[in-house]
Formats: structure tokens, sequence, C-alpha cells
């Protein structure tokens, strides 16, 4: 008899119908430390338990999952649940339904414990923070030749700034060895002042293979570099004691590359806004000074004509001055002509006689200058200085020859 081909898909779900009528399986306790813990935006929690010698996949849906256990890489639990397939990857995982905490693990307690310490010391105070350069010349990355993390850095630094030069310190990035060569890698290029920045990076794992990067040893390296350091340990979800004392922590290595280099592609789009926004500031102020030129002439030949308006309005004025001052000389001069004249003339006006002590005699307003002219009873009018007299002729008496 000829078997059949099953699909991909027929047999991921014959497997899981296997694993889900086994009665071990579908009602499983495990004990085991979590590693690789990750709250996924939906809800639902993903990690992994291992003991010494393997790990087991697992997740917890959201519905399950009590917040209150503070779990985290590192903690010890007890696990309920049942093992099945997750059809699409072909993987089969633990699924949790209940959860007893057993302790913590050793790992744990000490990367607690010394970020508690280092911590009170101030190493993870913002005010020791150093700059990280905007435009670099040189970065410094400290990291295995090998892995994927300096092909990241390289392919994004390239891509974003190719300006810059990468010089790498090659670490072996877990194991014994690698607390001392990370320090001997920050050594180096604080020594040589060669770098404008370091990226100290590696990729995700778990709490195990980050261990080089929670020694308090690397910790007091970061601390004390003179030169800006950018933590890009792990994935985003991992979180070491050098992502706490770094100047800045990145969430992934290819993320640390980004924010140690501008976008040359930005810095040109910004250079081309800036240099459009000087020409327009530069016709602005072309227009701006044409109009106070313009403006200034007019002022000016308005200044002009009333400067040459005045100077003509005070020669006038001493025109009319000097016509006025001879008017009036001359006004002066016939005053005095005609008061001397009249002072002749007075003198010889019968006033001036009157003034002497004489009067004037007028009989029917003719003057009388002899008796002969007067008769008894006549009226006459006598004129003296200061008025007149009207009198009658009482007595006519001849001059005594």
């Amino acid at each position: 008899m000829k078997i059949r081909a099953m699909s991909i898909s027929e047999a991921n779900s014959y497997i899981k119908r296997i694993l889900s009528n086994d009665p071990i399986l579908y009602n499983l306790k495990v004990k085991g430390e979590i590693s690789n813990f990750k709250v996924h935006s939906s809800g639902n929690v993903y990690l992994s338990l291992k003991d010494e010698n393997s790990k087991l996949n697992s997740v917890i849906f959201k519905n399950k999952y009590d917040k209150k256990l503070s779990l985290d890489n590192g903690s010890k639990i007890i696990a309920n649940g049942y093992i099945s397939v997750y059809e699409r990857d072909g993987s089969y995982q633990l699924y949790i339904d209940s959860i007893e905490l057993d302790g913590r693990g050793n790992l744990y307690i000490e990367f607690n414990k010394l970020k508690e310490k280092l911590n009170e010391e101030g190493l993870f105070e913002y005010k020791y923070k150093k700059q990280i350069p905007k435009i670099p010349k040189t970065i410094g990355v400290i990291t295995s030749q090998t892995g994927a993390v300096i092909k990241d850095i390289i392919n994004v630094i390239k891509r974003r700034y190719p300006k810059v030069e990468i010089k790498l310190y090659s670490v072996t990035v877990q194991g014994h060895n690698s607390k001392f060569e990370i320090c001997e890698g920050i050594k180096f290029f604080n020594e040589r002042c060669n770098v404008d920045t370091i990226i100290l990076g590696r990729g995700g794992g778990s709490l195990e293979e980050l261990w080089s990067f929670n020694e308090e040893i690397v910790a007091r390296a970061i601390f004390e570099s003179n030169i800006p350091i950018i933590s890009a340990v792990g994935h985003e979800t991992d979180f070491t004691i050098c992502d706490f004392v770094a100047d800045m922590r990145a969430p992934t290595p290819s993320a640390a590359a980004e924010l140690a280099t501008p976008s040359l592609e930005e810095i040109n789009y910004k250079l081309e806004n800036i240099l459009n926004r000087m020409n327009k500031s530069l016709i602005n102020i072309s227009k701006v000074n044409e109009y106070k030129l313009k403006h200034t002439f007019e002022n000016i030949h308005k200044q002009l004509e009333a400067y040459i308006i005045r100077d003509k309005i005070i020669q006038l004025d001493k025109i009319y001055d000097k016509i006025n001052f001879e008017v009036e000389n001359n006004i002066s001069l016939e005053k005095e002509k005609l008061s001397k004249l009249g002072a002749i003339l007075h003198n010889l006006s019968p006033l001036a006689t009157i003034d002497r002590g004489y009067s004037i005699v007028q009989k029917n307003k003719q003057v009388i200058n002899s008796i002969s002219d007067i008769e008894f009873k006549d009226c006459l009018d006598i004129t003296l200085k200061d008025g007149n007299i009207e009198c009658i002729v009482e007595k006519i008496k001849n001059k005594e020859v």
C-alpha cells in the first residue's frame, strides 16, 4: 500500500493532536528559571524556561498573566500548563495556565545587588552623563569582530553618514575573560583619544550570556571613561548594568549606530533649507536696504529743498529787514525834518504867540487888531492858550499918544 504524502500543515496538525492527547504533556508541571522574558504589546507574555542543560519556549496568554508576580529574567518558577504545537512555525512550546514562584536565580539577585550599590554611589546619575557628539569624525566599536553586531553597525553608519571612520576593538562578548577585554578596549580608546564616541555592543541572549556587561569592573570602566559611551547590549527588552552607567542606552546595536551618527541626507536637506533661507533673507535684506536707500534719498532731496527754501526765506527776511530799515530810517529823517519845519511854523503860528502870553480877539470870527473896529456893547471872543472868553465891550479906551 502506497503512503500518501502529507502537507506540512497536516503533519503539524497531526503532531499537535498527538501532543494534546498525551495525558502527561496535556497537564504538565515544570520547574525552571525564566530567560528571554518579554511582554508583547498584545498583552501576551513570551519567555523561556531553562535549567542547567536545556530550555523550553513558553507563552502566557494575557488572561492568564498575573502582573502581581513581577516576573522577570532570572525568576525561578513552577509552571502548570500543556505542551502544544504552534502550527505555523511547527514549533512546540509550553502554554502556561498558572505559575508559582520558586525563588530568584542567583545571577538575578547579584544583578539587583550591584545595581543598587552602584546607584547609591551615584554612577547612574544624569549629571555625569556626557554629551554624544552630533557629528563625529571617528567612532570606536567594542564588540566581537565575528558577530552580526559590527556588520549591523557598519551598514547603518555607511548608509547614514559614510564620512565617519570606524575603529573596531575586538573582544569576546561572553565568558570569563570577556569583562577584562571590554575594560581593556575602553582603556585603549581613552589612552589614545582617537575616537569621538564609543559603542559597546553585542546581540541578545540570556542573563548568563549577557553577564559580562553586568560586571562591576566594566561598569566602573564605563563611568571613568572620558569618551562618551553608548551601550547597545542585547535586544530592546534586555537591560544590563552597562545600560545604566553608559552616557546613552540604545535598544539595539543598529539603533546605537543611528544615535551616534547624523543622517547625511538630513544634513544636506537642512543645509539646503539653510541656503534657501539665507538667499531669501539676503533678498529681503536687499529689498529693505533698497527701500531704505530710496527713502533716504527722498528725505535728503526734501531736506535739500527745505534748506533751499529756508535759505530763500532767510534772504527774503534780510531783504525785508533792509527795506524796513531804510523805510523806517527815511520816515525817521522825514519826521525830523517835519518836526523842524513844524517848529518853525509853530513859531510863526498865532498859537505860539498865545503861548507867550498873548491872546487873539475876534469879532464875528474876524481878528480885531485895532479899537477902531470895536464899538460899545460889541460881543468879542478872546482866545487864550487854555481856552476862550466871550465878553461884551463896556468901555473903549484909545492908546495915549
